[in-house]
């Protein structure tokens, strides 16, 4: 029966193992960080975005069907949902922002989208301020996945179906034509194939992938609302995008986590392990991709800022790599996540197939 090494335990790496151990195919898993989900990790933080609105890369679009069909898959096993679904909210600001990306992809495809004007939108939720934005709209696919529940019951999961795991495991060296995987130097287990999913770390086992992936340094903060608007964000649903040049996020408080805030103009090319402590004010430098069109800013309260690190293709799409018993899987790009489930199930029938070629036309999703 085939063996398979899976390297690293984040969302792709735990679903990878999930999907493979219902097909009844032996799984150990290694982990460098001493718990899972490891907290510097794309996957350790509280929450991530899942949403239909994708601009124009409308094979990723597609494949958010496939998504919530393989997360409803895995809740089922686990005996919990840990997705909120709560909608999304874009907000443009200027002709041909990303929030005018999304509406536009999301109507060419013929999906759900609410839009109102300006008024329409502040008068709804209260943290607009009013005439600093063109329009917004409201999608019913989308929410929050909580990252760290997933992680906790997949664990249990695993542990419970005879997956043997490895944590506070140093993987130092691969072996694509023995399928050997090196601990701390030292040659451990052979395997009949090995899927590397290390995320951020993927170019110290991988560096031969430096052309194709980039690693970057980022930052989210959590913020608590005035108290008159915490009705307002309690109620809301995620914001993929609040206009302009931002390229801002936001997921209101849930389950007792704050505001969280995030850009993908905040980061730097960075090895993974490299300035994780985060400053004293960055959450500065990221509230300031907020205001506006978020109102009254200036008077939330700063509770903490995370950092995280994500590797990057030069076009943001899911990347595979293949050599001899060695695949490779860079599904990050601050938007991998949300197929974290998929990605496990498409992995698991390349391992039983051998047609890594479809998983990677599938990752790529130019379709």
């Amino acid at each position: 029966m085939t063996s398979v090494a899976v390297i690293g335990a984040g969302i792709a790496g735990l679903s990878t193992a999930w999907a493979l151990t219902k097909r009844n195919i032996p799984v150990t898993l290694y982990e460098q960080a001493a718990t899972i989900p490891n907290p510097l990790s794309a996957s350790g933080d509280e929450h991530r975005i899942i949403r239909r609105a994708y601009g124009h890369q409308s094979g990723y679009a597609k494949r958010i069907d496939e998504a919530y069909a393989a997360w409803e898959s895995m809740f089922e096993d686990i005996g919990a949902s840990h997705l909120i679904s709560n909608g999304f909210l874009i907000i443009s600001r200027e002709p041909g922002d990303e929030a005018e990306q999304y509406r536009d992809g999301l109507l060419a495809g013929g999906y759900p989208l609410n839009l109102m004007n300006a008024d329409e939108a502040a008068a709804r939720y209260a943290f607009l301020q009013e005439g600093t934005f063109r329009y917004a709209g409201f999608g019913p696919e989308g929410g929050a996945l909580m990252c760290q529940r997933i992680a906790t019951d997949l664990l249990a999961w695993l542990e419970k179906h005879g997956v043997e795991i490895q944590t506070g495991c140093q993987v130092t060296g691969l072996d694509a034509d023995t399928g050997s995987v090196c601990v701390d130097g030292k040659p451990r287990v052979i395997h009949q194939q090995i899927i590397v999913t290390a995320g951020a770390w993927v170019l110290k086992l991988m560096p031969e992938l430096a052309q194709s992936l980039t690693t970057y340094r980022t930052a989210v903060c959590y913020l608590t609302p005035p108290d008159d608007l915490k009705t307002a964000w309690h109620d809301a649903p995620v914001i993929l995008d609040v206009g302009g040049q931002s390229d801002g996020y936001a997921i209101p408080p849930l389950f007792g986590s704050g505001l969280k805030l995030g850009s993908g103009r905040h980061k730097v090319a960075s090895p993974p392990d490299a300035d994780r402590e985060p400053g004293a004010s960055e959450h500065h430098a990221i509230m300031r991709w907020f205001a506006p069109p978020l109102a009254r800013l200036e008077e939330y309260h700063h509770e903490k800022t995370v950092t995280c690190a994500y590797t990057f293709t030069s076009d943001e799409r899911f990347y595979a790599a293949n050599t001899g018993k060695i695949t490779t899987i860079s599904a990050c790009s601050g938007h991998g996540y949300k197929f974290g489930a998929a990605i496990g199930e498409r992995i698991a029938q390349a391992v039983i197939t051998s047609n890594t070629a479809q998983l990677k036309q599938w990752l790529a999703a130019r379709d």
